[in-house]
């Protein structure tokens, strides 16, 4: 009879420990399938930062390219604006009482001719010479670019880079170009036969 409990008592024991084996495999068994959950979460949250940040960075990097295009239109803009304020067609030669009207040169001596004017007009007291032309000191040497001229009536010279040069005939000699009257209307008659003073300025 006491080996019939025991055998009994073995019996239950053994059912209890393997009743443990089944719920501890299940429990193993439950988190190794939640472990794929787990990670595929953990994927899909790196996958959303990972899209977040270069997001980021694309649109940084639009910003950049955007911030790059507007510096340069500025800079073009810029640029052409001092071109368009450095470059000038016409200035106002006045003799007496009379002005006229000149369309100067392309040359880096007219450039800075121009940058005096825009100063203050430029005073220059003119003289006659050889029936032909009126000659005057500028007070100070513009670049040269000369070359053999055979000047008309109405042209403006420099010679030997600080003397002004208007001329109401003709002649031939190695001058840089300065500009030119627009309307000789009146030019030879304004110049007269003996000394005035000439005012250069821009219109």
């Amino acid at each position: 009879m006491r080996k019939f409990y025991t055998v009994m008592y073995l019996a239950i024991i053994l059912s209890w420990l393997s009743a443990c084996g089944k719920n501890d495999t299940q429990a193993q068994t439950s988190s190794r399938q939640a472990e794929p959950s787990t990670i595929e979460s953990a994927i899909v949250d790196e996958s959303g930062n990972v899209a977040e940040s270069v997001e980021a960075v694309n649109e940084e990097a639009g910003a950049m390219r955007e911030t790059e295009r507007n510096e340069t239109d500025t800079a073009e803009t810029d640029i052409q604006n001092n071109t368009e304020e450095n470059k000038v067609a016409n200035m106002n030669v006045q003799v007496g009482d009379v002005v006229f009207s000149a369309t100067l040169e392309e040359n880096e001596a007219v450039s800075v001719l121009v940058e005096m004017m825009r100063e203050s007009p430029v005073v220059i007291q003119m003289s006659d010479y050889s029936g032909f032309e009126k000659v005057g000191p500028l007070g100070t040497s513009l670049p040269v670019n000369n070359s053999q001229t055979t000047t008309q009536a109405g042209d403006i010279v420099l010679y030997n880079g600080d003397q002004i040069v208007i001329f109401y005939g003709s002649n031939s000699w190695s001058y840089t170009r300065l500009g030119h009257i627009d309307d000789l209307t009146g030019w030879e008659d304004a110049l007269g036969s003996g000394d005035f003073t000439m005012t250069l300025s821009l219109e």
